[in-house]
């Protein structure tokens, strides 16, 4: 079972502990458990038996409402009196999965960028179910690339329930001319970029989608409305917004990139490049050259800096430069942590 910390865990923190702790309990038994065994096996649960009641029932439509399959069945079978819970894990496991070795990669990559964050430890255990069932991470395909990705903003909390639940939020908000205003918006995602987190969303104020950085919001957001009070458009694309609004151009329509690729390296890359064969591109032993469709340039040289020293860049000098600034700041990112 998890432990809470000395200085004892924030409100949503202690949600989710105590959720973990209840699907743990629920998968430990082949026997459907009682209220009061329920109760035991989760400390966190309120010693007050009306407290008790109200929290888990909120648990139990909130595991639900996850995809969990929690049933309730009776304890005996000869007398249905008194329901009991349990999680059949042969419903609530995963069928098999089949990664490649860089798509394993971004979820180890996607793993340690929560290492400060409340999901650390299940995102770690992930982690190692998918390495113990013999999927093995391409560790190179990321080489040069820790993520920095810190949650220490009072607002990232209740931004990303707000998200999860969608709930409409008003907080103050500090904008690029160092104006503090009053916002309303109904909160869609809370996407990390360039080591900053953004909330996308609508703002009923303007009554238009706009973008927030979290390091902007001044205090902890408030809820002003009900979960669920909306719903995210199904085109809704955080990055393209974040990128627009911070001035991040796409690459002109057909554009194409010329890459040097070292020989088994970089599969994401390969999977929509041609060869450049029959060209006149001529490559050093060991290398391959592509060409890339260019969608944006940004995105793109985030794919080609995580690859490391696997991938050059021929053309376009625009790209490189990119490329080299985003190395540039990892390195910069990492003395400035271990100082």
């Amino acid at each position: 079972m998890a432990k809470a910390t000395s200085k004892g865990p924030s409100p949503a923190a202690a949600k989710t502990e105590r959720l973990l702790n209840l699907v743990i309990a629920l998968l430990s038994t082949r026997q459907p458990l009682s209220k009061a065994r329920i109760r035991e096996a989760v400390p966190a649960y309120s010693d007050n038996d009306e407290a008790f009641e109200r929290m888990f029932e909120r648990d139990k439509d909130e595991l639900r409402a996850l995809g969990i399959p929690l049933r309730t069945e009776p304890i005996d079978p000869f007398f249905d009196d008194e329901p009991g819970y349990r999680i059949d894990e042969r419903e609530y496991a995963l069928p098999e999965l089949a990664l490649e070795a860089d798509e394993l990669a971004v979820v180890g990559l996607a793993s340690r960028s929560w290492s400060q964050a409340s999901l650390a430890g299940p995102a770690a255990q992930a982690l190692r179910k998918l390495e113990a069932a013999g999927v093995v991470r391409d560790e190179a395909s990321v080489a040069g690339i820790e993520p920095l990705l810190h949650t220490s903003e009072p607002a990232f909390e209740p931004v990303r329930d707000a998200v999860l639940s969608r709930t409409p939020l008003r907080f103050d908000y500090r904008g690029g001319t160092g104006d503090l205003t009053q916002r309303h918006v109904r909160p869609w995602s809370l996407t990390s970029w360039h080591g900053r987190w953004y909330v996308t969303g609508h703002d009923l104020d303007r009554d238009a989608p706009r973008v927030f950085r979290l390091d902007r919001v001044s205090g902890v957001p408030r809820k002003a409305g009900r979960p669920g009070g909306y719903a995210v458009p199904q085109d809704h694309d955080a990055l393209t917004m974040i990128r627009a609004s911070s001035g991040d151009d796409a690459a002109a329509p057909g554009e194409r990139a010329r890459l040097l690729v070292r020989e088994g390296a970089a599969s994401s890359l390969r999977r929509g490049a041609t060869t450049a064969e029959g060209t006149g591109a001529a490559a050093p032993e060991g290398w391959d050259v592509l060409d890339v469709q260019v969608r944006s340039l940004r995105a793109l040289a985030e794919e080609v800096a995580a690859a490391g020293p696997d991938v050059r860049v021929v053309r376009p000098a625009e790209l490189r430069e990119q490329v080299r600034a985003i190395l540039q700041a990892v390195v910069d990112a990492h003395e400035e942590q271990t100082r």
